[in-house]
């Protein structure tokens, strides 16, 4: 008995919901307005597969995200101030 497959088959792959969806780090990361800084560490870590020797990269990366967690820190506190003011 033979088990071959038909030849000029019309099967598709069928592309699940979650290879569509886009990663929820990825988006947060653009979001932040560090994602440049980003890509910088994941060049860097293709081109020399070793975290050590992207430190100025990883540097930038963090102080980055540093400054727009502060920022976001700043506009949550400012709008609780607003929100107290107008009750």
């Amino acid at each position: 008995m033979s088990t071959s497959v038909p030849q000029g088959h019309t099967w598709a792959r069928q592309v699940k919901k979650e290879d569509e969806e886009v990663d929820p780090l990825d988006q947060l990361i653009s979001r932040s307005g560090c994602a440049a800084s980003h890509f910088a560490v994941q060049e860097c870590m293709a081109q020399h597969q070793d975290w050590r020797q992207c430190q100025p990269q990883v540097q930038a990366f963090k102080d980055c995200m540093s400054e727009q967690q502060a920022k976001r820190r700043e506009e949550l506190q400012r709008r609780k101030e607003q929100a107290s003011a107008h009750r």
